[in-house]
């Protein structure tokens, strides 16, 4: 790792106005260094200080940090709270008639809630989840669409302290099935059908074939939310629709009052083995994390309208749509649909229909935007954007520039954020009334998150060489473990290479001359696919589960608008194809991945061979398959290939 050379060299710097730097929540630089300084000086205090100044507790907490059982840290233990308390009902008194949530359906149709009727509606589904059994402990799986039903669906679970796992609405059933199965979960609540692009997709057909693999014997109830008139099948026994269980169910509940250390949900991802892992986290911690961010790196107004393009299915739906704007109190637009339905001005048709200030997405989306219209957001009144964020993945300086340029109008901050379902909320992210920006990085770690790049022994690397990216002290939102699986927790962020005492995120990075620092990809077998992580194993195991298939190997190349592009390496259980039969075969497996785990999982690019690249032990040679899926010669050392001649029959067989 430390030979590793940064060639992107970026030196423009984009310093806050100074209209914006006098309102910000932090000031400039003088501002970002008092607290970084109260983070070094007294780290505990710190955070206890935050956790009392922004969390409302039912029985404050003594203790800041409890480091004993490390990595197993546990903060504000023996304080009380409740999550969906925290999002919604403090807010009644000062804020109950602001609206809480706009939601924009696919077909264009909107409807704004209240949090006094999110209240309600959060109250009533509890209601009904309690009168199902559901209590303190019990897992609840959520495979909805995006929408105002899917965030009360997880606000209800939070407010009895059941603990919720989102499953992203367009995982195939086999992935449904391997997370109901892992978490034991006793309901799956769904819709009939979510609607993305003008087209229906069918959640409750999936989730019955999931229901039907075998494996999800703890399942007790399907509680199925009617999006569209489209028909389902139906189990009277099992099955129940959302509006017959949420009718004549009391408006008022009473929250469950927790542990801030007992579980708020489980969310799976990929792992480079090809088991999900389940990131479990607590409710005071993590809730702190998108208090402090939405506070700080989205410098949060109570006259924002602020708009999150993820869906909950991912970590950024949980943090900064469905617990971090409630937390704080905000105004903002939940959105079904996709950025280029009906046309590629959807975004910013709807940036100017709802007064959006602060918008964040995902790279993806804006080199997609820029591909299918560049000139487009002009057309649009674009003057109500204050701030620019972008998520999942770096984002390339020239898609920044045309972000900050073409959307922004050149007056907007845009917050580069790094963070990762592990850490719960931002931790490097420029704070936009202090930092300069610099396209391309995410800039400086916030105040108390103590971030360093390292070599392999742990000693941290000079500017401009790469290395681990690390986290040295325990941090608020942090993943607590692996569900079932401790020492797998520890072995995957702990690792024994540095003493179990940094934590591993699974980035190489470097800092540049200015102290900031740039993420420069993975350094495991994890793809980065339009910002979602997809583990290399778990698209090779669906590969490989194809009858045709002996065997398989993914690797990732960089992609001008997903970031990374899969590309898989297959060995068939017959002769390799050619011509119309191997394009063909292609297309029936990239179908065949799409039904195992995802559209998004597809393999952009099939080459077959009649082996792969492997070592005498019988190790494939997954570095030379990354260097021919680039399409660059081949410089390293092959002299322990057992079949140096497959790279040339690799290097000519794309399809």
């Amino acid at each position: 790792m430390s030979s590793i050379d940064s060639v992107l060299k970026e030196n423009r710097l984009f310093p806050p106005s100074d209209d914006f730097r006098v309102k910000a929540n932090v000031s400039g630089m003088e501002g970002y260094n008092a607290l970084c300084e109260k983070a070094n000086n007294d780290y505990e205090g710190f955070w206890g200080d935050l956790g009392r100044e922004l969390i409302t507790w039912k029985k404050p907490f003594d203790k800041v940090l409890d480091s004993s059982n490390a990595p197993f840290f546990k903060w504000f233990e023996d304080g009380v709270l409740n999550v969906s308390y925290n999002c919604i009902d403090r807010h009644l008194e000062t804020r109950g008639n602001k609206v809480a949530i706009i939601f924009e359906a696919d077909d264009g149709s909107v409807t704004k809630v209240t949090y006094r009727e999110l209240h309600q509606r959060v109250c009533q589904f509890a209601n009904g989840l309690k009168s199902l059994g559901i209590a303190k402990g019990d897992r609840v799986v959520i495979y909805m669409p995006h929408g105002i039903e899917a965030v009360v669906a997880m606000q209800a679970s939070a407010r009895i302290g059941a603990i919720h796992s989102v499953v992203f609405g367009g995982f195939s059933a086999g992935a449904l099935r391997d997370r109901i199965a892992d978490a034991a979960a006793k309901v799956v609540i769904t819709a009939n059908e979510s609607v993305r692009g003008g087209k229906a997709v069918p959640l409750k057909a999936v989730t019955d074939e999931a229901l039907g693999l075998g494996g999800c014997d703890s399942i007790e109830k399907v509680i199925v939310y009617q999006r569209t008139n489209g028909k389902c099948e139906w189990d009277d026994t099992r099955d129940l629709w959302w509006h017959n269980l949420v009718k004549g169910q009391a408006s008022e509940c009473e929250p469950e009052w927790m542990s801030a250390e007992d579980p708020l949900f489980i969310l799976y991802t990929s792992g480079s083995t090809g088991k999900p892992k389940g990131i479990q986290h607590s409710g005071g911690g993590y809730l702190l994390g998108t208090l402090v961010s939405m506070k700080w790196v989205f410098d949060y107004k109570d006259t924002d309208v602020y708009w999150c393009t993820a869906d909950v299915g991912w970590i950024t739906g949980h943090s900064y749509v469905c617990y971090g704007p409630l937390a704080i109190g905000a105004t903002q637009v939940v959105f079904e649909g996709v950025p280029t339905y009906p046309d590629a001005g959807r975004f910013w048709q709807m940036i100017e229909k709802h007064g959006v200030t602060t918008f964040y997405t995902a790279p993806t989306a804006i080199r997609s935007l820029i591909k299918l219209g560049g000139d487009l957001p002009k057309q649009y009144n674009l003057s109500s954007l204050r701030l620019l964020g972008t998520v999942g993945e770096p984002i390339n300086p020239e898609a920044w520039i045309w972000y900050h340029e073409v959307v922004g109008g050149g007056r907007c901050p845009i917050v580069d954020t790094w963070w990762q379902t592990e850490t719960g909320a931002n931790m490097i992210a420029p704070l936009p009334g202090a930092v300069a920006t610099k396209p391309g990085s995410c800039t400086l770690p916030l105040p108390g998150i103590i971030a360093d790049v390292v070599d392999e022994a742990g000693a941290p690397v000079e500017p401009g060489k790469g290395g681990f990216l690390v986290v040295k002290k325990p941090w608020p939102s942090m993943v607590r473990t692996i569900w079932n699986d401790p020492d797998r927790f520890k072995k995957t962020y702990f690792p024994d290479d540095f003493n179990g005492k940094l934590y591993l995120a699974g980035d190489s990075a470097h800092f540049d001359e200015n102290g900031y620092i740039w993420i420069m990809g993975r350094i495991d077998d994890v793809l980065n696919v339009s910002g979602h992580r997809l583990g290399t194993m778990e698209i090779e195991s669906a590969l490989v589960a194809n009858p045709l298939v002996a065997e398989a190997a993914v690797v990732g190349k960089p992609h001008e608008i997903k970031g990374e592009a899969v590309v898989a390496f297959v060995v068939l259980k017959a002769n390799r194809p050619e011509g119309e039969k191997a394009t063909q075969i292609a297309k029936e497996l990239r179908e065949w991945v799409a039904h195992e785990i995802g559209k998004i999982a597809q393999p952009d690019e099939i080459r077959f061979g009649d082996n792969l690249p492997k070592t005498r032990s019988g190790k494939i040679m997954r570095r030379l398959l990354r260097v021919i899926a680039k399409g660059e010669e081949v410089t390293q050392d092959t002299s322990t290939l057992e079949n140096p001649a497959i790279l040339d029959q690799l290097r000519h067989s794309a399809l």
